[in-house]
């Protein structure tokens, strides 16, 4: 193991484990930063890497933003993806306690998927509104399985998921109300407006 610029032991880490620490490093400072503030010299030294190695694996700051949405984008899906034996009903209600379980172990992704980071620069808000076609397409697909969905619905459940985004930030902020809490403020959201057959 080679010193790092601490003193302390810097252990090797394959280059996807390096890849993966440097995304939730990122994750984390565009969660509490907008973009301008956050600078590729600080993900270095926080990483103990050297600026090099970060250009790397993400040649430009734009990629390297581009990147930590894409990536916890992908986390949310793989996360939430729903059981297709289930009633519908169940399937929603598992899907926003899979999300609900997301939100909760990646905060700092959460936060940086819906940070003003994400509308800011150019082909980040493609990567979220990429994320966001996904979930609603899923979503869709539970409420009308064999047949195309209705504009009007397409568009309440688009509604719906920037909904429940702003609900997720508001729990993180303020802790008030229990995960199974938020869950069911949610699931009646939606089912209180949907024809769901339970």
């Amino acid at each position: 193991m080679a010193p790092s610029t601490s003193g302390k032991p810097r252990s090797r880490l394959s280059t996807a484990e390096r890849r993966e620490q440097l995304l939730r490093i990122g994750a984390r400072l565009f969660a509490e930063r907008p973009y301008d503030d956050v600078w590729i010299e600080q993900v270095a030294d926080i990483a103990e890497v050297s600026r090099g190695l970060l250009y790397h694996y993400f040649p430009t700051k734009r990629d390297f933003v581009t990147e930590v949405i894409r990536a916890e984008g992908e986390r949310l899906l793989e996360m939430t993806k729903s059981d297709p034996t289930l009633p519908v009903a169940e399937q929603l209600t598992a899907g926003l306690d899979a999300y609900l379980r997301y939100v909760e172990a990646n905060e700092d992704g959460y936060r940086a998927l819906h940070s003003g980071t994400s509308i800011a620069v150019d082909g980040v808000r493609e990567v979220l509104d990429n994320n966001f076609a996904e979930q609603g397409r899923r979503i869709l697909e539970v409420l009308c399985p064999d047949d195309e969905p209705p504009e009007a619905l397409r568009v309440l459940v688009r509604g719906w998921l920037a909904f429940v985004v702003a609900v997720c930030l508001d729990w993180l902020k303020y802790r008030k109300l229990t995960r199974d809490q938020i869950r069911d403020l949610c699931a009646k959201a939606l089912l209180d407006i949907v024809d769901v057959p339970t």
